[in-house]
């Protein structure tokens, strides 16, 4: 409520500042409220915890600290906050005079806890004036019904192979990468199908939101990965970090610095229980940086599209390992085994725990994103065929999701932590 409050004033401060020095001021002075209430609840923990494992190697003692708990939705509730700030400084939407309209804005229940990530002018309309009725009402609920299907028969069936991996101590090769596989498979699928449900919930209520993924693991570079992977924050770092920042018109050692700076600060931005996500946001930084060299030297050969793919993919797996594990020696230990440097066959911990119903799944996963560059011919179905299937199998899937989910424990989405 504070930082609703914070950013509706905010806007209206800025708007009624005449002078462009008042409005820099204004602009600075609101952003960094919200940043230092999201560095304190998120950060503080890492940092105190951080201090105490220096005092500990210097022989002193820890300082005593109560973790702070982090409060639903903050780093949505602040990004939503800073782009409004942004916007209206740059006047490019109007400064919303309403409270109640502002706050339906920061608050919709919808996409708070996980995205997408919702600019003012994409809803300032609908916040306004929107459709209700049963079209848009089936196709939401349609699309609801993807994305808990996605959620619960993919990503929730995967995870325990996932999880029993990041534990191993020393996980071998066909642990190490079957682990890696089944965790790149849940992020997605977890993370996608809340997208989906929230862009279904948000239709049902005549809000129309902006799709958050396109096939990212079909992508040919990093640059096509982060296009395709979680679109919202990709375009927010974009327009709020990437390009005030100088972007790349300041040269080209400045543009790379500015590349991992940028990720840098979104790895950081997924996480603060953890360094490793910082390590994740630079890796990515510095792969983002290869990519524009190798792009832009006449001198280097230009890689095939299959290899680009193939290479992409490997790299996205790889830097999901340290986003996943908890500790830098985890993923020091899944690199390890990923790199050949343990053993090679499956362990008897994995080997006792996977199940053919994982092995289908993960299939199942596989087929489902290569059924993207799949192009079926109309012509050798039968008339109505597509039509019936669009509509049958996202209830049948929502039903079988519906009955594990009474049957499973909790399985919260990943996304909920960040």
């Amino acid at each position: 409520m504070g930082l609703t409050l914070n950013g509706w004033l905010g806007g209206l401060f800025i708007d009624k500042t005449k002078t462009e020095n008042g409005r820099k001021y204004a602009l600075f002075t609101f952003i960094f409220s919200n940043i230092g209430l999201l560095c304190w609840f998120k950060y503080a923990n890492i940092v105190v915890l951080t201090t105490n494992q220096f005092r500990e190697y210097a022989g002193k003692l820890p300082y005593e600290w109560e973790s702070v708990l982090l409060p639903i939705g903050l780093s949505f509730i602040v990004l939503q906050s800073i782009s409004y700030l942004i916007d209206v400084y740059r006047k490019t939407i109007p400064v919303d005079r309403s409270l109640v309209s502002f706050g339906a804005y920061q608050s919709m229940f919808v996409h708070l806890i996980a995205g997408p990530i919702i600019r003012y002018d994409w809803v300032k309309k609908e916040l306004i004036n929107r459709p209700f009725d049963l079209p848009h009402l089936f196709a939401g609920a349609r699309r609801f019904m993807i994305g808990l299907s996605m959620k619960v028969l993919i990503a929730d069936t995967i995870a325990p192979i996932a999880d029993t991996v990041f534990k191993i101590s020393t996980p071998s090769f066909v642990d190490s990468w079957i682990g890696c596989l089944c965790y790149s498979l849940q992020l997605f699928f977890d993370f996608s199908g809340y997208s989906a449900m929230a862009i279904g919930l948000g239709m049902m209520l005549g809000f129309r939101f902006p799709e958050n993924f396109n096939n990212p693991y079909l992508a040919t570079s990093i640059q096509d990965f982060w296009r395709r992977w979680h679109i919202s924050l990709s375009s927010w770092i974009k327009d709020y970090l990437y390009i005030p920042l100088g972007g790349n018109r300041k040269g080209s050692i400045r543009t790379y610095i500015n590349l991992i700076l940028t990720m840098g600060i979104a790895g950081l931005w997924h996480g603060g229980d953890s360094w490793n996500f910082l390590f994740w946001g630079l890796m990515h930084g510095i792969a983002l940086c290869l990519d524009r060299a190798w792009s832009r030297a006449k001198s280097m050969p230009k890689i095939p599209e299959f290899v680009s793919y193939i290479l992409t993919l490997i790299f996205v797996m790889l830097a999901w390992t340290i986003f996943r594990a908890h500790t830098f020696d985890g993923a020091m230990n899944m690199y390890m085994g990923q790199f050949g440097l343990n053993d090679f066959g499956i362990s008897d911990t994995l080997s006792a725990k996977i199940r053919w119903i994982h092995i289908m799944t993960i299939l199942l996963a596989i087929f489902c994103i290569a059924l993207q560059k799949i192009k079926m011919p109309e012509k050798f179905l039968a008339k109505g065929m597509v039509e019936l299937v669009r509509v049958v199998w996202p209830i049948v899937g929502f039903l079988i999701a519906f009955a594990l989910i009474s049957s499973r424990g909790e399985s919260p989405f990943l996304y909920f932590q960040f």
